[in-house]
């Protein structure tokens, strides 16, 4: 049993919008950063009048990347935010890939700072290098806020470590998200050693003023949009399953009903995070895309059963009780810069891909769809695709895998041929990362401009 959805008349609207599109400010914040790094500097620098010796000059070097690794943690905690400007405005995606490296960046300093510290403290009470273990006990044990700063940093490690790609790829999703939580006990932990033992806070108290601040105004951008926000949201739409069908062998679609649905600011290209208070579920959370575009009663989501949690939502039952945080996301139509836009799905990376090629602006012509599965029975909503490109007038493609399992050839002269102008066009795409990476370079190699191909992915 298939089902089919539209959108009526709100996707009807969308579909006439004028093209708007709005700029990224990724670089600009990136900017604001780097700057924020110099102010960082600075501080030190204002505050060390003079480095004598090889002990001062280590210990020195733990100052700065003691500072560092303090600003670059605040950075990292407010990348957990889900802030919606930088959500929907950067992309879910490179803002996970920024969190990423600056938790990689702040370990490294962390360690560095605790280990040169210790050194120079080493060897500014006559000791060698071969002390640094016992003078690091040492000061656990006699300076203020050291044990919790200890706690602190050895939570940072275990949180580092299982977010390497290896590691991260053999645990369960809920494991790893779960552990990742323990982040805020960390930057909790270790903060007030920061205060109380960091030289530039203890003589400089616009400096001290202004760390409180930017702890200060992280965490109620964490309380807000990360508890706050969410419970709003969930006690004023008030969402409930409605009904799960199964779509094709493998993938179900997952149809919730509430209150206003409309006035929760998704758009199509955007997604959730579900949480379904069944039993076994209620504790775990993941991403889903909108599979068609939001209705003021009904949201859709469609999912290939990849995990147990996935698998798990044919299990539902109409009445059950739905928590969701966002809308988040950035691939929307106000990517677009061009009239006509290629989508490219992989597999089941087709729903945001659907719900976009629903509402995207466009006249007859300008929307062109393609599909890749590894077989027909696997292309997933294709009834509702055809109505949408028959209606609108948009082409509707699909690439699948021959009956001998030869993979269809999407290239660059492959593409050419078949959309002669794409490199006059807009591309969203979403799939597997390695379809993504080699279709992007199929349209690279077919000149479409990098500004121009819209993707997230959140494999980390």
């Amino acid at each position: 049993m298939t089902t089919t959805l539209a959108g009526g008349r709100a996707a009807r609207r969308q579909t006439m919008r004028r093209i708007r599109p709005r700029r990224s400010p990724a670089v600009p914040l990136l900017l604001a950063v780097w700057a924020g790094a110099a102010g960082v500097l600075w501080l030190w620098w204002m505050n060390t009048p003079s480095v004598a010796g090889t002990g001062g000059r280590i210990l020195n070097a733990g100052r700065i990347t003691g500072l560092l690794a303090g600003y670059l943690i605040a950075l990292v905690v407010l990348q957990m935010a889900r802030v919606p400007a930088l959500e929907r405005r950067v992309g879910s995606d490179r803002v996970a890939r920024w969190h990423a490296m600056s938790g990689r960046y702040t370990i490294c300093l962390v360690l560095a700072h605790v280990f040169l510290t210790m050194w120079g403290y080493a060897l500014q009470a006559g000791k060698s290098l071969g002390d640094v273990v016992q003078q690091t006990v040492d000061s656990v044990e006699q300076l203020p806020d050291m044990g919790k700063a200890a706690v602190g940093t050895g939570l940072l490690v275990v949180i580092g470590l299982v977010s390497i790609g290896p590691v991260r790829r053999r645990m369960p999703y809920d494991t790893w998200y779960h552990v990742h939580l323990f982040t805020y006990a960390a930057v909790f932990l270790t903060f007030w050693h920061q205060i109380s033992t960091g030289n530039d806070f203890a003589v400089e108290p616009a400096a001290r003023t202004f760390w409180y601040g930017l702890y200060g105004a992280v965490t109620a951008l964490v309380l807000w949009y990360r508890v706050i926000t969410p419970i709003r949201l969930n006690l004023r739409h008030r969402m409930r399953v409605e009904a799960v069908i199964e779509e094709t062998p493998g993938i179900v679609s997952v149809l919730i009903g509430g209150r206003r649905l409309h006035r929760m600011g998704a758009e199509a290209g955007q997604f959730f995070r579900w949480r379904f208070l069944a039993p076994g579920m209620r504790f775990s959370s993941h991403p889903y895309s909108l599979s068609a575009a939001p209705r003021p009663d009904l949201l859709r989501i469609t999912v290939k059963a990849i995990g147990d949690h996935s698998a798990g939502l044919r299990e539902l039952t109409p009445g059950t009780r739905v928590w969701a945080e966002g809308p988040y996301g950035a691939l929307t139509a106000s990517r677009r810069s061009r009239g006509k836009v290629l989508l490219v799905a992989g597999g089941v990376g087709i729903t945001p891909m659907r719900a976009l090629f629903e509402t995207l602006p466009g006249a007859a012509g300008d929307i062109t769809l393609l599909y890749r599965a590894n077989s027909t029975q696997d292309l997933a909503l294709w009834d509702e695709l055809a109505r949408i490109a028959d209606e609108r007038g948009a082409r509707l493609m699909y690439a699948v895998n021959s009956p001998d399992g030869e993979r269809p050839d999407i290239s660059a002269e492959s593409l050419q041929r078949k959309i002669p102008d794409i490199d006059h066009h807009d591309v969203f795409m979403c799939g597997p990362a390695g379809f993504a990476q080699s279709v992007y370079d199929a349209l690279r190699g077919a000149g479409v401009p990098a500004r121009r191909i819209h993707h997230e992915s959140f494999e980390m």
